[in-house]
């Protein structure tokens, strides 16, 4: 019988894609990109409004879904969801938001997905990519 592996496991082993080479799938070039490294990039707005001329495509809310013991939510769900979409040729975005810090500190499931369906890397989405919550909670905290 086959090992069944956990959620880190499967993580660890998986070859990421250059976050360049996933945007230019959806018509985004390098130059519509700040990037964070090689494996994240947050969109300029610049690149919003030159691709806001494009026909609209369709949306798919996923909310309000208790999880399982398993961990089975939102996360997982849209995730999922999207890769069947992009089995079936359909080009497909998804858009998360960030996790609270729960996850960091072993309160509840990380909101990067479970299994083969999770978004990578896992630890920096967990730790908020890019430092921004971490700015709005210190704004947040000046201004109180």
């Amino acid at each position: 019988m086959a090992k069944v592996l956990s959620d880190i496991e499967i993580a660890q082993q998986t070859k990421l894609e250059p976050i360049t080479a996933i945007a230019k799938q959806v018509g985004l070039t390098e130059d519509d990109l700040e990037l964070y490294g090689k494996y994240k990039a947050k969109i300029s707005f610049d690149a919003i409004k030159r691709l806001s001329k494009n026909e609209d495509g369709k949306l798919v809310l996923v909310t309000a879904i208790t999880p399982t013991p398993a961990g089975e939510g939102k996360t997982l769900t849209t995730i999922g969801l999207a890769q069947a979409l992009n089995q079936m040729g359909h080009k497909t975005v998804v858009a998360l938001r960030e996790p609270s810090l729960g996850p960091v500190f072993g309160i509840k499931g990380g909101a990067a997905g479970g299994g083969y369906s999770q978004v990578l890397p896992m630890e920096d989405i967990n730790l908020h990519f890019t430092g921004d919550m971490h700015a709005i909670t210190a704004a947040n905290n000046l201004l109180a």
